[in-house]
């Protein structure tokens, strides 16, 4: 069973956020076959902890007022290299350039289905598109 329609709304309104906020490599996946625990998952990444955090503070100010949406559980903002939020429906992985290349979480969900992106995230800032995640590589 795919990921429902209400993460695919937070999924795309959180990508949003991110781009806003200058995130690099925003890239989705359907992990909904995968995992029992949530439906997808949205990482993103950033040059410097600080702009890790304020991509982190945008998407949680979003997903709260357009869809009162809070996280049930919020790892790593203290350091702000790889911070995860957890909205039961997604999870939101924002990284460091250097924990991203180093996790290559793309890599360990590859098998999944990428989720194409909003147009408002521009293509530059999207690691590949369409449902073939090995395109994403």
């Amino acid at each position: 069973m795919p990921a429902s329609e209400r993460a695919i709304e937070l999924l795309t309104a959180a990508a949003e956020a991110a781009h806003d906020k200058k995130a690099e490599n925003v890239l989705a996946f359907d992990v909904s076959e995968q995992l029992a625990i949530t439906d997808a998952f949205l990482v993103a990444s950033a040059s410097n902890d600080r702009q890790v955090r304020a991509i982190v503070d945008a998407i949680e100010e979003k997903l709260r007022v357009d869809f009162d949406a809070k996280p049930v559980r919020r790892e790593g903002a203290r350091e702000g290299r790889w911070v995860l939020l957890d909205y039961l429906e997604i999870v939101i992985h924002v990284q460091h350039d250097e924990e991203r290349a180093f996790y290559s979480l793309e890599r360990l969900w590859r098998d999944c289905p990428v989720i194409t992106l909003p147009s408002a995230v521009p293509d530059g800032a999207v690691s590949g598109t369409g449902t073939d995640a090995a395109a994403a590589e």
